[in-house]
């Protein structure tokens, strides 16, 4: 289908998926900024784009709403998954996706309407080294780092899971609110320590295996739901001690289950659902033009 879509969401982190080869126009930031805006074009967190992989049977890039690139997308690629099995680009219901945040394994959970309604991903392995995480700050592995922002001192764990993370824990028993991750959010994703910006997790450990996250994502800002945030604060959740594997991670928009092996290998599962197919307007695409 020329200039053809397909929409999805994972617990209400909504995404487009677009196969460049079926596009007029090239996708530049500012197309994608048009396109994810929610009142001038399409609306989306994101636009997971099909590309070709010498390593994976297929490639993904991934676009924030703010045109940027990000490295990995737990949604994303749930979404991602469901799109190839939705649209015949794939009878499998195991293969590999390869992400600019590295190579990772899908299994699809179809269910008795033939949709792949749930998805498991094998999303590589967490980190805590410096090398991995742009952050000035780090020198050596640390798990527990003190940051100043927005008039608070705070301690975070710095986590990459192909993409960096920034988790910020409340002791048991006590909570985070919205009015804290808009505050702290973008304070902490624009933060000298991180050079090229960072996700936001504002965590709570609410249970032996259980965690309550709010989700501030670096490009997109408040995100309902995230599967690389819920990896990330499952795996820096286990690195201190707060919980124990298998973790689910509970969020505005639903929960996920991620086991976090003894290496920090990271397997999630969650739903995924489809929303809409279809094209954009001819006039909708002059206008981008």
């Amino acid at each position: 289908m020329k200039n053809g879509f397909f929409r999805g969401h994972g617990l209400g982190n909504d995404y487009v998926v677009i196969d460049p080869k079926d596009l007029s126009f090239s996708l530049t930031a500012a197309k994608i900024k048009t396109i994810c805006d929610r009142n001038w074009g399409l609306g989306s967190d994101g636009i997971l784009a099909l590309v070709p992989s010498k390593k994976a049977d297929f490639g993904l890039r991934i676009f924030n709403p703010d045109g940027s690139e990000a490295e990995k997308s737990g949604n994303g690629l749930r979404i991602f998954a469901r799109y190839l099995h939705a649209t015949g680009k794939t009878k499998k219901k195991h293969f590999t996706v390869e992400t600019r945040g590295g190579l990772v394994t899908i299994a699809l959970h179809v269910d008795r309407h033939g949709d792949a309604s749930a998805v498991t991903v094998e999303m590589g392995r967490a980190t805590f080294l410096p090398a991995a995480l742009p952050c000035t700050l780090m020198t050596r592995e640390l798990v527990a780092q003190p940051i100043a922002v927005a008039g608070q001192s705070l301690t975070f764990t710095g986590v990459s899971v192909g993409n960096p993370h920034c988790v910020i824990f409340k002791p048991a028993g006590q909570s985070w609110s919205r009015e804290d991750l808009l505050r702290l959010g973008p304070a902490v994703e624009n933060h000298s320590l991180f050079p090229k910006r960072t996700n936001v997790q504002l965590a709570v450990p609410t249970g032996p295996q259980e965690l309550s996250i709010l989700i501030w994502e670096r490009g997109a800002g408040e995100t309902q739901a995230s599967g690389s945030s819920s990896c990330a604060a499952a795996s820096a959740a286990v690195r201190l001690g707060l919980v124990e594997s298998p973790v689910t991670v509970k969020m505005p928009g639903g929960q996920l289950n991620i086991e976090v092996a003894a290496d920090f290998s990271l397997t999630m599962k969650g739903p995924v659902a489809e929303v809409a197919r279809g094209s954009l307007s001819p006039s909708f695409v002059r206008s981008l033009r």
